[in-house]
């Protein structure tokens, strides 16, 4: 096998600007960094595989990888190979979907886990708005009846001192002797 380097000429492919200070000055092109080109090798024939992936030998024929492009078109390696489908094909020998296909599955059952539990939730408020709208009709009902039930007692109360007061005036010496049997109660 036999090695050949590639030794790029001194003018570069694009007319770069040449501002002083601005890219170094090199004593010859070959110590010239940018002026470097990289060539890829040519394809190899889809018959060398090893275990599946595709590996280039270098014929006997094939001296070097600095060739003309013509020299690449005049072969006919790339005629008749669909790139995207020999790259499919490529991705579904090196990949395995199995993982893929189980997180999917389990994101799947997840979600729509999350998603009855969302409904639940939302039944359960709407259920516990029920019970705090009947809940506060109850209570303003309970507040009305106990603002009535007030006036009737206070009403009831006018009506007892009064006749309390009449009785008194009409009728002293029993009304002090009742008054002392069963005295007032204490209002706490």
């Amino acid at each position: 096998m036999s090695t050949h380097a590639f030794y790029p000429t001194a003018t570069l492919p694009i007319a770069m600007p040449q501002k002083p200070g601005y890219y170094p000055n090199y004593p010859t092109a070959a110590h010239n960094p940018y002026s470097r080109v990289s060539v890829s090798p040519p394809e190899a024939p889809e018959s060398v595989t090893t275990s599946g992936v595709a590996s280039y030998e270098p014929s006997a024929t094939s001296s070097s990888y600095a060739g003309s492009a013509s020299e690449y078109e005049s072969t006919g390696t790339t005629t008749g190979i669909d790139l995207m489908e020999y790259m499919g094909d490529r991705m579904q020998g090196a990949f395995d979907s199995m993982p893929l296909d189980r997180s999917l599955a389990k994101q799947a059952q997840t979600s729509g886990e999350l998603n009855a539990k969302h409904r639940e939730l939302m039944e359960l408020q709407a259920l516990a708005q029920q019970r705090l709208a009947g809940a506060r009709m109850n209570f303003a009902d309970g507040m009305r009846t106990a603002k009535e039930v007030q006036k009737d007692l206070q009403w009831t109360q006018k009506r007892v001192d009064a006749l309390n007061d009449r009785a008194a005036r009409k009728y002293p010496k029993e009304y002090r002797s009742a008054q002392r049997k069963y005295p007032t109660p204490v209002d706490y």
